[in-house]
């Protein structure tokens, strides 16, 4: 189907960003899988896209190398031709209480959650201001609004993203491209399921609707957003978590 969609999702080999991938090909949409590590995942996950039907292509790229999310982004539009909807989900945590957090573990967080973010939407910004059209779909952190002790690294990348959105969409409406931002909070994914069983009673009290988000919870809204029906909708920050915040 030549006038199909394409979606770049990157660090989509696991956790969120494999269900926004997944959640994408059911709705219709060829998928650009980018992963740094998990090479088996990303494979894996483009034979399960291709079985809904669409094309889907796995690129190794880590994006806090503004080379490396360049070529990331030339060799999804060589495949395609198009992009249509940019999704920036990758993102690395390495927690620790400000007197012992080392300082490349707080330049490792920044460079590739906030950094990063700002590279991908550098080197496609370009693409859709040709198109005339676009949608960027930065997914951030419920941390990024209130922050969180032991995340300062953390929590200063997703706000930083917070802050990147709101200015690219002023830099972009003219043009038809909108940017928004996802914040999700209490997630059920591989990482979260690590916590102990104390942790997660502790988060739980703090969620009105008394239950975990789900990785379909986040998907579910970057479709939105990236549908027509979200034409009017940029430069907002929405938050997944359950009314936690």
């Amino acid at each position: 189907m030549e006038n199909r969609r394409t979606v770049l999702v990157t660090g989509s080999s696991r956790g969120i960003g494999r269900q926004i991938a997944l959640a994408f090909a059911e709705a219709g949409y060829n998928v650009v899988i980018n992963y740094n590590k998990s090479e088996d995942s990303a494979n894996k996950l483009v034979n399960e896209i291709k079985d809904h039907g669409v094309d889907s292509l796995a690129i190794k790229a880590d994006v806090s190398s503004f080379t490396e999310s360049q070529k990331l982004v030339e060799d999804a539009i060589n495949h395609f031709k198009k992009i249509d909807v940019l999704i920036n989900n990758s993102g690395i945590t390495k927690d620790n209480m400000i007197l012992r957090m080392k300082e490349e573990d707080f330049d490792s967080v920044i460079d590739v959650n906030l950094k990063g973010t700002w590279n991908m939407c550098r080197h496609l910004s370009g693409h859709f201001l040709k198109n005339r059209e676009g949608k960027i779909i930065n997914i951030t952190s419920v941390v990024g609004l209130v922050g969180n002790p032991g995340q300062s690294n953390y929590v200063a990348s997703k706000a930083g993203v917070i802050g990147l959105t709101k200015s690219l969409a002023k830099e972009l409406g003219s043009r038809g491209i909108t940017v928004n931002a996802v914040a999700p909070g209490f997630i059920e994914t591989e990482m979260t399921k690590e916590l102990s069983s104390e942790i997660q009673d502790a988060y739980l009290k703090q969620i009105p609707l008394k239950r975990f988000g789900t990785t379909n919870d986040v998907a579910d809204l970057c479709v939105f957003l990236a549908s027509s029906k979200a034409d009017y909708i940029t430069g907002q920050t929405i938050s997944v978590n359950g009314g936690m915040v």
